[in-house]
């Protein structure tokens, strides 16, 4: 009889535990493979997922197309979409989502369709526009959302760099304390559905809406969607007194509130672009009976 146990190098198993031992092994391989299967599988259909970017700034019928193309839709499909789409603006928005397709990055699931995503943007939109800040920058500066929103979309447009949001800004706030026209190119080139560097005097003579040389106050919509920085500049605008701007080359962009002194520079413009026909974004011609804003 034997009265101790053998050392574990003597132990033997029986064909039975033999068996026992591979049948966990192989559970225990088959599960560290079925791992990285898994995540294999999760990769390949993150991979498959397409995004849609939406740059700042880009107009509402710009998002339209893109939406067609990701989906692979016939051009014109997205914008026919919108009666059934159910998206919740604002009032003032009459049906129109232009300020409210928020600029993002959006995955493109497997059904998704115009509706869902223009949903989706809206939302995100609203979540980021119903938030204190923007609420309360909006009751600083006596405005409601959809108005800060109209006046980003422009600064958006306008302004030549991100530092300079801030004070274009300035400029369209200062010119709506006033009663002033807001003479912003930006909004005579969204009525033309177009982009220039210059409006000419036929163009400030368009009967639009839109036309900020012929009417005082800030448009019907928003002209663009803007982004972060152009709704901060809305919120905190940069102090100044300055009432006109013009980038007289890229990076070059003067502020003033001095009418005079905004003649010499946009003269200073039209000599570099050798041309006094085509005036500079944001303003147009000198002298009555414009009184040109950038």
């Amino acid at each position: 009889m034997q009265t101790k146990t053998p050392s574990r190098s003597r132990i033997r198993l029986t064909r039975r535990g033999r068996l026992a031992v591979v049948v966990a092994g192989a559970v225990v391989a088959g599960t560290a493979v079925a791992v990285p299967l898994l995540m294999l599988a999760a990769d390949h259909e993150q991979a498959k997922t397409a995004m849609l970017v939406i740059p700042e700034g880009w107009r509402a019928s710009q998002v339209y197309a893109a939406i067609d193309k990701a989906l692979e839709l016939p051009p014109g499909s997205t914008r026919k979409s919108l009666g059934k789409a159910a998206l919740q603006l604002p009032s003032q928005a009459g049906g129109n989502p232009e300020g409210y397709l928020r600029p993002a990055t959006y995955p493109v699931r497997q059904g998704a369709t115009p509706e869902s995503l223009l949903r989706t943007m809206v939302e995100t939109a609203n979540r980021r526009y119903s938030a204190a800040p923007v609420a309360a920058g909006a009751q600083r500066e006596a405005m409601n959302v959809y108005q800060t929103v109209t006046i980003a979309s422009i600064v958006q447009a306008e302004a030549d760099t991100k530092v300079d949001m801030g004070k274009v800004a300035r400029v369209i706030l200062n010119r709506l304390q006033r009663g002033m026209p807001l003479q912003m190119d930006a909004t005579i080139n969204y009525a033309l559905n177009r982009n220039t560097v210059g409006t000419g005097q036929d163009d400030t003579q368009i009967a639009s809406p839109y036309n900020s040389y012929q009417r005082v106050g800030l448009p019907p919509t928003p002209i663009d969607n803007p982004g972060e920085q152009a709704m901060r500049a809305v919120l905190n605008p940069t102090p100044g007194d300055w009432l006109y701007f013009v980038t007289v080359k890229p990076g070059d962009t003067r502020f003033t509130a001095d009418y005079d002194e905004h003649l010499r520079n946009v003269a200073e413009f039209s000599a570099a672009h050798q041309s006094a026909a085509t005036q500079p974004s944001g303003g147009g011609p000198p002298g009555p009976p414009y009184n040109p804003s950038s």
